[in-house]
């Protein structure tokens, strides 16, 4: 052990630990069957930086192992984005410099009972801390939050109901610092047990407590996937497959049929060959159409992805105009600065436009919908605010195209269970190439999945519920709670720091006079 702790003296040694350590947590996500490794892969990581030598180490540790997770996050930007990927993930590792301190600070030595226990709510809410900054669009959004790996556990899925996936994020952390002070912190294994008790506790009460989706009907959604188009006339071509697809679930009885993200590549306006086509469909088919149009609008400047519905008449007039736009993706942020990115990787040449408000759509039969447009499915108070707007059914329109080789598309897809857990509302992730899939209001799978490359339409049953989630109820209630716990830790160590420096600058207590005899003090001089 000594040698192996002077190896580890190293900078870089430790460094790269870290970076490894960091990237473990993502193997609970692509292998579905692997969503219980979340709940042990932190544990080297906080093993290690509990050893950092000092304060300093500790945080170095935190910032590699921070950059390590978010290079696993995001790897699958390697080929778009290049380099580029590396120093995002450097940078945005630096959310966890805080956490690092905090691990040190609490479990390192032999840590107090108190000291443990504490541990156990103090290290979850610094996590919760740094997802909560990186959840900001402009820092990449909150793609791959670490309780988003439970999207197909039953009990996660009613937790995220109480508390989202924030919730399911903290008491995972919690595990995981149960388990390291198990592992090498013998003294406190009461605190550590208890800790598991409790996860199991809270787990349980809100199977029990937690008020199911009350499910009053059932609509027939349609989803159309063209699967891939390549070439020069991709666009036309694709909507010609589109329309080819749609067209035969006519009879089928279908209240919605749901196109992917891009589907339309022209703006209806000025194609209005393209949107008498749609109308056609709609009335073959005997419901509205939710198509989705990338291209730039003819009645303002710029660029837009909009969900438009589009009936037998011809677009309703219902649109959406996505709000939240990937960077580097559907933008780039301080352009003037970071405008380079195009020469290294496929960013995005001119900034597309955002929309202003969310919509939620009445498509008849007593319908309401809430579009939301890729990357927005990631974030959870956007879901949150259609539900409590009055949407019946959530739906994602996403174009995964140019990740079809990676984990994206499946990672992507299972974000719909959580959206539709948190909510108690059903989610349709439809997408031009894979993988498309829905989910009933409590988060579990319905139907296939319709697979990368598949080219299909598939009607789905789908469960409409009423009712409030606790979740939609109280929102992002976890991450106040940490706010505050972090609030009081500094606060403490604030006033702890402040004491012990007035211990040292307070001036030392005089001698007292020395005696030379019974009662009598020693006078100068003799």
């Amino acid at each position: 052990m000594e040698r192996f702790g002077r190896w580890l003296d190293s900078p870089w040694r430790r460094g790269v630990l870290a970076v490894l350590a960091g990237a473990l947590p993502m193997f609970a996500f692509p292998a579905p069957a692997l969503w219980w490794f979340a709940y042990g892969a932190l544990v080297p990581w906080i093993l290690l930086v509990r050893s950092a030598p000092t304060a300093r180490r500790a945080v170095y540790d935190g910032w590699c192992g921070g950059l390590g997770y978010m290079l696993a996050v995001h790897h699958w930007l390697l080929p778009s984005l290049h380099v580029f990927t590396v120093v995002l993930a450097a940078l945005l590792g630096v959310l966890w410099v805080p956490w690092g301190w905090l691990v040190r600070r609490f479990l390192a030595g032999r840590p107090s009972a108190g000291r443990a226990a504490a541990a156990l709510v103090v290290l979850p809410s610094g996590w919760l801390a740094a997802e909560l900054v990186r959840s900001w669009q402009g820092l990449g959004g909150p793609w791959g939050m670490l309780g988003a790996s439970q999207w197909q556990v039953a009990p996660a899925l009613r937790l995220a109901s109480v508390g989202g996936v924030w919730l399911l994020s903290f008491l995972v952390v919690a595990v995981n610092v149960a388990l390291a002070l198990l592992v090498a912190a013998r003294g406190v294994r009461v605190p550590a047990v208890a800790g598991l008790a409790a996860t199991a506790a809270v787990t349980s009460a809100a199977w029990v407590w937690a008020p199911r989706p009350a499910v009053d009907g059932r609509v027939r959604v349609a989803v159309v996937q063209p699967g891939v188009v390549d070439g020069a006339d991709s666009g036309e071509r694709r909507f010609d497959r589109e329309e080819q697809l749609t067209r035969g679930l006519a009879g089928h009885g279908v209240d919605l049929v749901v196109w992917g993200e891009s589907s339309v590549g022209f703006d209806l306006a000025d194609r209005p060959d393209l949107a008498r086509r749609i109308a056609a469909l709609s009335r073959e088919v005997g419901a509205d159409v939710l198509v989705n149009v990338d291209a730039r609008r003819s009645d303002r400047p710029g660029i837009y992805k909009s969900s438009v519905l589009v009936g037998p008449q011809g677009p309703t007039g219902e649109r959406y105009d996505k709000m939240r736009l990937v960077p580097f993706g559907e933008y780039i942020p301080a352009r003037s600065l970071l405008g380079w990115a195009t020469s290294v990787g496929k960013a995005a040449g001119e900034n597309r436009r955002r929309g202003t408000e969310q919509v939620v759509m009445d498509v008849g039969h007593g319908l309401r919908i809430g579009p939301l447009i890729c990357f927005e499915t990631a974030f959870p108070d956007m879901s949150r605010h259609l539900a409590r707007d009055g949407a019946g059914v959530l739906l994602a329109q996403s174009s995964t195209a140019t990740f079809q080789h990676s984990w994206a598309p499946e990672q992507h897809a299972s974000l719909g269970a959580l959206r539709a857990a948190e909510t108690g509302r059903p989610m349709v992730h439809a997408t031009l190439t894979g993988v498309s899939a829905v989910y009933g209001p409590d988060g579990r799978r319905i139907g296939p999945w319709l697979g990368t490359g598949d080219s299909t339409a598939q009607v789905y049953e789908v469960p409409v519920a009423h009712g409030v989630t606790p979740y939609v109820r109280l929102g992002d209630w976890p991450v106040h709670a940490a706010l505050l716990v972090l609030a009081a830790v500094g606060t403490h160590e604030g006033v702890r720091e402040v004491l012990r420096r007035r211990r040292r600058s307070a001036p030392a207590p005089s001698a007292p006079h020395a005696r030379t005899g019974r009662g009598s003090p020693a006078r100068p001089g003799r």
